[in-house]
């Protein structure tokens, strides 16, 4: 089976209990949220990330391996850190203390299919770019966090030239609101599409998803759940849509070429009730494959 490298971040979110005084420790990251979710659903997935030697390093690593993932960790001072604070409507805000730079990723040579995005995209887009440019295929998830960044004319400039390297593009509703924020998200999508990628997703919580292809528009619902949190969510969307593409034999140039209404059906289904599952427990804590067979 294909290998999926995943490059970005993984961290640990301090998650604020209902004091406000007492964090509780979970592995967190985009990147390494989707490297899980992948690894939970049987894919064999390789993340390349930074971490400190630290015990929060050793956390993080013992969480990856657990869910099959082989990290290919490159040495940093200290393993980064988010702090959570979740609403009311269970909606997560960030604090972050992390540094990403790398002047070089290790990425395997035989790498399949590429995903990256988040902060590491944003913090050391050179390299991250280099290894984008140099794989079959790329997946990319903007992930956008407003504090940690630049103006949005430069953050959208950014992300415009990542999304004509990549071949599957995923972002929230929230991601483009931010970036284009007097325009439609799904006008936006289409706009994206036209830089190149055969396959683009905006992720509209409750309201479930669009896909844009060459074929057009595809819409879907959301399931009905229970929210607990939402930590996680478009994390597990992501690694639920890559596996569907991969279980669908889609996730190559050829594949994603046939992308339509018909092909897409049942990975979309699959992103969806990934998310809908990470949405009814706290924390980042995507599904099996057997959870995900139960509910789809």
């Amino acid at each position: 089976m294909a290998r999926i490298v995943v490059v970005g971040e993984a961290l640990v979110d301090l998650v604020a209990e209902s004091d406000g005084r007492r964090f509780r420790a979970d592995p967190g990251g985009g990147p390494a949220n989707i490297a899980v979710g992948l690894g939970r659903l049987g894919n064999p997935v390789t993340l390349v990330t930074t971490l400190g030697d630290d015990a929060f390093g050793r956390l993080v690593t013992g969480h990856l391996t657990a869910a099959g993932v082989a990290p290919t960790v490159h040495p940093a001072l200290f393993t980064p850190l988010a702090v959570v604070t979740v609403d009311g409507a269970g909606v997560p805000s960030y604090d972050f203390a992390i540094s990403w730079d790398v002047p070089a990723l290790d990425v395997p040579p035989d790498t399949a299919v590429l995903h990256t995005g988040s902060l590491a995209a944003a913090m050391a887009a050179g390299p991250v770019e280099a290894a984008m440019a140099a794989a079959p295929v790329v997946s990319y998830d903007p992930n956008i966090r407003p504090p940690l960044l630049g103006d949005r004319a430069s953050e959208r400039t950014r992300v415009e030239r990542q999304i004509g390297l990549s071949d599957v593009v995923k972002a929230s509703d929230e991601d483009l609101g931010w970036l284009y924020p007097d325009d439609d998200p799904v006008e936006v999508a289409h706009r994206w599409h036209g830089l190149g990628p055969a396959l683009v997703v905006v992720t509209r919580g409750a309201r479930g998803c669009v896909a844009v292809t060459a074929s057009g528009q595809i819409e879907r619902p959301a399931p009905k759940v229970e929210v607990v949190d939402t930590v996680g969510a478009g994390d597990a969307f992501m690694s639920g849509l890559l596996s569907g593409l991969l279980a669908g034999g889609l996730l190559d140039r050829n594949g994603l070429a046939r992308a339509d209404e018909t092909t897409l059906s049942a990975p979309l289904a699959d992103a969806l009730a990934s998310a809908a599952i990470t949405c009814t427990r706290p924390g980042a804590d995507p599904p099996t494959k057997e959870e995900l067979r139960t509910a789809t």
